[in-house]
C-alpha cells in the first residue's frame, strides 16, 4: 500500500542541516514512488510531499550478503573527481530542469561513491547505498553514460 509522508526542508542556517538529515534518513529506508515538491515564498521553505512503500524487513541472512557499497572518507584520486565535478555539473542541471533540490536527486556522498566504485551497468548501481529502484530507473542511463565518457 502505498503511503504519503511531507518534509518541511527550511532554508535558513538554523534548521537547513537538521530538516535535510531528516529527509535523507527516511529516503535511506523508504522506497520512493513519487515526488511532489513546492517552494513557499512567504515562509522560505520547501515542502517535499513522498510517496512511498515501507520496505519490508528481510531476513538477518540476506542482509549480510546485502551490504551497499558506500564510499568512506578515502581521498578520491585526479579521475575520480573529473567524475564527481561531472556528476555534481548533471545533478545540478537535472534539479533545475526538474525543479528540485540537487539533493533529491542524489546526495554528494551517493556521487562519490558512484566515482569510487564506477559502476558499468545499471545491476551494478543497486549496490551502491541510496540507489533504489526508483533512482536507477530515473538517473541510472544517464550516470553510466558520464562514467563512460569522463
Amino acid at each position: 500500500m502505498m503511503k504519503t509522508k511531507v518534509f518541511k526542508i527550511r532554508l535558513s542556517e538554523d534548521f537547513l542541516r537538521m530538516d535535510q538529515r531528516s529527509l535523507d534518513d527516511f529516503l535511506e529506508s523508504h522506497e520512493i514512488i513519487k515526488v511532489e515538491t513546492a517552494f513557499v515564498g512567504s515562509e522560505n521553505y520547501w515542502s517535499v510531499m513522498l510517496y512511498f512503500e515501507e520496505i519490508k524487513p528481510v531476513a538477518s541472512v540476506r542482509e549480510t550478503k546485502s551490504v551497499k557499497y558506500s564510499a568512506d572518507n578515502d581521498p578520491l584520486n585526479s579521475d575520480e573527481e573529473k567524475i564527481l565535478d561531472a556528476l555534481k555539473y548533471w545533478r545540478s542541471e537535472k534539479a533545475k530542469e526538474q525543479n528540485l533540490p540537487s539533493y533529491f536527486i542524489a546526495s554528494n556522498k551517493e556521487l562519490i561513491s558512484v566515482a569510487k566504485y564506477k559502476p558499468a551497468r545499471k545491476e551494478e548501481l543497486l549496490d551502491i547505498k541510496g540507489f533504489g529502484k526508483h533512482k536507477i530507473e530515473n538517473y541510472g542511463e544517464e550516470i553510466l553514460e558520464i562514467l563512460e565518457n569522463v
